[in-house]
């Protein structure tokens, strides 16, 4: 594919001397004014600006220019700019270099000098475009597939990296989909246990008359059906890490024996008498309120503080900035990979669907929508429609639609994901359950409990 353009000068003339002189080697995009230059960069980035600093409606001097360029670098830190000035906008063109761009060409242009400023600069681009790939793909190896360069998820690794030579309990917070189990695996991994088991268990997954045999094991004779004597979760995660999703959801019976367990290392199998010592390593997670559960009585603080010696709170997609586009990207490498259709790419109204999506699942709904996408796209490009996603990134066509849209997704999902439980999913939405109720009765949402 060509390198993209983008020639921004109210000039016609100019415009039409550069499309006859690089139209052979770049695909080019042409505006004349800020505005429709702004517009063009954000619709899709190009690999390359040519920018006239003396724009519309201020021809003669360099403020429409200066504020294009700022405009771009705020959608693209890493745009590779190049300034067209005339001889006596010398001065303007090197304070243009000092705000950011790459580099500045005074009028008439020789275009053997542009040509080679724009092979040194497209190799440049593409050398920088590799590196962060391959920092990308460290940092997913490293990180057990968590991606990532924003701020926030920066200070997750950094404190993965920290917990994990210790051997302190660690709680995760964040909502479903942010990636709390991919975090307690790289903890481990990090770890002196990283050779021993890796055990994670669900408590909301498994019902409460299982649980306990599930997590501490039981005798033969125990109960009705026990022909055997069996080991538990815990156990099988001896001199390794045990990891407990969705804690919040434990009953308060087993609350007080894992509590036991996290303060003696010991505990007795059901129906048996016999104390067995663990060294296991606990690292929760949960997408409650803690505090709101502890206050109403359904979560022990004693057991809280045992748990929370150390607190990573997971941030959800929609607060990670770049990372949206970073992670889309990824998830169609996989998985086109997989599928056998490597020369996928999204269309510039699949990217603008993505960065206005809110992501109420997160990382786990991006990833099953992109998925998706690439088993169901009919062609080479894939589609906000393939995303089924709305190519503006509207929800709805008025306000009180789109509020209503995005209230309908977000209980939906979190019904779904806590099973139909109506204090799970409230207490995961941070309203009370009357209200959860009085929402699903206005958007007419049934509830539909799913076996366990």
């Amino acid at each position: 594919m060509k390198p993209t353009i983008l020639i921004v000068d109210d000039d016609e003339e100019i415009r039409t001397q550069m499309k006859w002189a690089l139209g052979g080697e770049y695909e080019l995009r042409m505006a004349g004014h800020r505005t429709e230059a702004v517009e063009a960069f954000r619709k899709e980035p190009p690999a390359l600006t040519l920018l006239d600093l003396g724009l519309p409606p201020r021809t003669n001097d360099a403020t429409e220019g200066l504020a294009a360029l700022s405009e771009f670098l705020a959608i693209d830190s890493a745009a590779k700019i190049i300034i067209i000035s005339g001889q006596g906008e010398r001065q303007n063109a090197i304070e243009a270099v000092g705000a950011g761009a790459y580099d500045f060409l005074c009028k008439p242009v020789e275009m053997d000098e542009l040509k080679l400023v724009l092979q040194r600069c497209v190799h440049l681009s593409n050398l920088e475009r590799e590196y962060r790939q391959l920092q990308q793909q460290a940092r997913a190896g490293e990180f057990e597939q968590m991606v990532g360069t924003s701020p926030q998820m920066e200070g997750i690794f950094a404190s993965i990296r920290k917990v994990a030579a210790t051997t302190a309990p660690v709680l995760f917070l964040g909502e479903s989909g942010t990636g709390k189990e991919l975090a307690a695996l790289a903890i481990h991994q990090r770890s002196a246990r990283k050779e021993k088991p890796f055990v994670a268990i669900n408590c909301s997954g498994i019902p409460e008359s299982l649980l306990e045999s599930e997590l501490f094991g039981h005798e033969k004779g125990a109960f009705t059906g026990a022909h055997v004597q069996r080991k538990g979760l815990i156990e099988n995660a001896s001199d390794g890490t045990l990891f407990l999703d969705e804690i919040a959801e434990l009953p308060p019976s087993l609350q007080v024996k894992l509590l036991r367990f996290l303060q003696e290392q010991r505990f007795q199998r059901v129906g048996g008498r016999q104390e067995i010592q663990i060294d296991t390593r606990v690292v929760a997670a949960t997408n409650a309120n803690l505090d709101v559960a502890i206050s109403e009585g359904k979560f022990r603080e004693d057991l809280y503080f045992r748990l929370a010696v150390v607190v990573i709170r997971l941030p959800p997609l929609r607060d990670r900035g770049d990372d949206i586009t970073l992670l889309a990207r990824e998830f169609l490498q996989r998985y086109a990979v997989q599928n056998n259709r490597k020369s996928l790419t999204f269309s510039p109204d699949a990217l603008r669907a993505i960065h206005s999506h809110r992501w109420p699942g997160n990382v786990r709904e991006m990833q099953n929508r992109v998925k998706r996408a690439v088993i169901m796209a009919d062609k080479k490009k894939i589609t906000a429609a393939d995303l089924e996603l709305n190519q503006a990134g509207q929800v709805g066509t008025t306000l009180k639609d789109a509020r209503e849209t995005v209230e309908r997704e977000m209980v939906e999902g979190s019904l779904r994901r806590n099973r139909g439980k109506i204090s799970g999913a409230a207490s995961e939405l941070g309203i009370s359950r009357p209200t959860l109720y009085e929402l699903m009765e206005k958007l007419g949402i049934v509830r539909e409990e799913k076996a366990p």
